[in-house]
């Protein structure tokens, strides 16, 4: 259920999966998201020099995936399925 975006949620997803082609967490969230019905637009940080920046920028300068930018501006950093879930529903 992805999306391709890179601006905290203006695609059709609840937020912006940050990911790389390579990491084993992202393809396991992502399984997972799906498997529970969570939409997300997916931005491949390989591909996306700004979404790279960002994604660094939040973790100490470290490019860390996968990290989450919901819309409201808030994200997450490598968080299980469970904590996605329990976000989304903190913001609504």
């Amino acid at each position: 259920m992805t999306d391709t975006g890179s601006d905290g949620g203006g695609g059709r997803g609840s937020f912006v999966l940050y990911t790389t082609t390579t990491c084993g967490p992202c393809i396991r969230l992502k399984q997972r998201l799906d498997e529970m019905g969570i939409t997300y637009d997916e931005v491949n940080v390989e591909n996306d020099a700004e979404a790279s920046r960002w994604v660094a920028s939040v973790n100490h300068g470290d490019r860390v995936v996968p990290t989450l930018l919901f819309r409201d501006g808030s994200w997450l950093t490598n968080p299980s399925a469970q904590q996605v879930a329990d976000h989304l529903a903190l913001m609504t």
